[in-house]
């Protein structure tokens, strides 16, 4: 087990910077009653959302069904890294998905919801949508997971 120490350490890092960022943002910052704090107009915004959906707040199940499945893909992920022992960049890409999809799944269990306060905007085009540093994780954990496997032949 201990050539997983990387997933676990990224994890980890991934869930506190996670829920740090949150607290600070949605609570100290007080997101959740001003609702929008300009921090870069019109580029970056602080726009708070309760996302109790998947991505882009679309409805899949209820909590317990995301909290499970969300579990589940950690398993599979973790047991797919036992499985073929990769280097450190697929681990690190590993810990980077586990670590978001706990860091959400505390806010499910917390509140209801997924906390989402981070909006991008560019070039006239005002996002709709929001984000965190979970889904942000995922994202390029997942990406890294996609493109270190195909180059290095597993699946």
């Amino acid at each position: 087990m201990h050539f997983l120490s990387p997933l676990i350490r990224t994890a980890a890092l991934t869930v506190l910077v996670d829920q740090l960022t949150k607290y600070f943002v949605v609570h100290a910052m007080n997101l959740k009653a001003l609702g929008a704090i300009d921090v870069l107009p019109p580029y970056v915004q602080f726009r708070m959302a309760w996302n109790v959906g998947v991505n882009f707040g679309i409805p899949l199940a209820g909590k317990w069904v995301l909290v499970g499945l969300a579990v589940a893909i950690c398993g599979a992920i973790v047991w797919w890294m036992m499985r073929d022992r990769p280097g450190l960049p697929m681990l690190v890409s590993a810990g980077l998905v586990i670590g978001g999809a706990v860091g959400n799944v505390i806010d499910r269990l917390i509140y209801g919801a997924v906390a989402d306060f981070l909006n991008v905007s560019c070039c006239g085009w005002r996002n709709p949508w929001s984000f965190n540093v979970a889904d942000f994780a995922i994202f390029v954990g997942a990406f890294g997971l996609i493109v270190l496997s195909t180059r290095t032949g597993r699946r």
